[in-house]
């Protein structure tokens, strides 16, 4: 096998022996997101009208889907899973490729694990360097290919899906090279999708077709010996000006998990701030939102290219929405699911509001900060800035947050759902021997 990047890659992924302990303690927490918002996700609508079509050609009853009664094949689960977990744009989140690791890769594992035996430990593991991949992947082609319009957890999540189920189908290095051209031939995802249920299609397509690519590999299927970095692979048709070493620099070494962050609100990351900016101003004591006569958002350019959308259609589009954002944390003091629901949208009272916000650039401000700008009735004048919100890598979220929101997103969108036997079953995971009972705790 000729010595590439994409065949560094391919080694690693076969040949790593183990992951350090506290990437490991990562993984458990990024597993706990993923289930919290998999169960948030897990009535949506989207979902809702996937399961409806998929059941009619499900091959099985073999893995179960968060929140549902009805088992599938191990690609239909994987597909609806990662839909339910990516929906509500409550994951995880990549810093600086804003990549959504582990809608992608952990629903193929979860599947897997419901059709072979895989130790907790191993399961964490795969799990790990599927993220690895997909974030290095996306490390390559960023920033350039989101502003070229590629859904980069799409495009970039079947690699690192593809990356794990090899890893625990046992691929050797040339099958799971194989795997990743597979994978480069279905790589696909569109921003234009964002605010649609489209969007999460994408998504679910890259956990699928992940595990389509190292079944096929593994059953002798070939593809090109570059598939990342050749003339026309993945990198160069997908992004302006390509790092190729990113994809091996520190490999082993430098964990992408390490650097997960976790969403305290369920909206595109780069609203974080402008959301904790402006609860800040409307927990004040004295304010009242009925005096507002204009808000003006001030952020890093990104915010007005993925955030600015003064009229959402509806819930879903209003989580890329910075103008509601503003206005429901403004009246309401609080921005959670129910606050970016088709009813808050269409709320009169959100409605004006939302008119009186406007966004602007300020390319002084980095990607994680925001100023918000109040002008009320009678000249007075507000302003308040948050430069690292909380969720950033600077102010995590603790375990103890994480498990709070697996309840709580549990109680939204399962409430007959007890998720105190999955979370004792996510916490056991590094010395679990058999990772296959994770769903079923998630089903009804």
């Amino acid at each position: 096998m000729m010595k590439t990047a994409s065949a560094d890659l391919a080694e690693f992924v076969v040949s790593c022996r183990s992951i350090p302990a506290a990437v490991q303690h990562e993984a458990v927490r990024s597993i706990t997101n993923g289930f919290a918002t998999g169960l948030a996700g897990s009535g949506d609508a989207a979902l809702r009208h996937a399961s409806t079509i998929a059941r009619r050609f499900s091959s099985g009853e073999v893995a179960n889907v968060m929140g549902h009664v009805d088992r599938f094949d191990i690609l239909t689960a994987s597909f609806l899973n990662a839909i339910a977990i990516n929906v509500f744009d409550f994951d995880d989140t990549h810093p600086g490729t804003i990549v959504h690791p582990t809608a992608p890769v952990l629903p193929p594992l979860l599947a897997l694990a419901q059709s072979q035996k895989i130790t907790g430990a191993d399961f964490l593991e795969a799990f790990a360097i599927g993220v690895d991949v997909e974030c290095r992947v996306a490390n390559a082609v960023s920033p350039g290919h989101y502003r070229r319009g590629w859904h980069i957890t799409a495009t970039c999540g079947v690699f690192g899906a593809a990356a794990a189920t090899g890893r625990i189908l046992g691929l050797d290095a040339a099958q799971m090279l194989n795997a990743f051209g597979i994978a480069s031939a279905q790589a696909s995802g569109l921003v234009e999708t964002l605010g649609t249920m489209a969007k999460s299609v994408g998504v679910g397509n890259a956990a699928r077709n992940g595990i389509v690519a190292a079944l096929l590999a593994q059953d002798g299927m070939n593809g090109p010996a570059m598939p990342l970095e050749g003339p026309r692979g993945f990198l160069h048709v997908t992004a302006d000006r390509p790092d190729i070493a990113c994809l091996t620099n520190g490999l082993g070494q430098d964990w992408e998990l390490l650097k997960n962050t976790y969403k305290p609100y369920p909206c595109g990351v780069v609203l974080n701030p402008v959301i904790e900016a402006t609860l800040l101003i409307a927990r004040r004591p004295e304010f009242d939102p009925h005096s507002v006569i204009s808000v003006t958002v001030h952020g890093h350019p990104l915010l007005s290219e993925r955030a600015d959308r003064a009229n959402p259609a509806d819930g879903r589009e209003a989580q890329v929405s910075a103008q509601h954002a503003v206005a429901v944390s403004l009246l309401l003091a609080k921005a959670g699911l129910p606050e970016f629901s088709d009813a808050a949208v269409a709320d009169a009272r959100v409605v004006a509001l939302r008119d009186k916000v406007t966004v602007k650039v300020d390319p002084s401000l980095p990607v994680g900060a925001s100023e918000i700008r109040i002008e009320l009735q009678g000249g007075a004048r507000i302003t308040e800035r948050v430069d690292q919100a909380r969720g950033d890598s600077a102010r995590p979220l603790s375990d103890v947050d994480l498990e709070t929101k697996l309840r709580d997103l549990s109680a939204f969108g399962v409430p007959s759902l007890d998720p105190e036997p999955l979370l004792a079953a996510i916490r056991a995971l590094p010395q679990a021997e058999d990772a296959g009972p994770l769903t079923r705790l998630a089903a009804l």
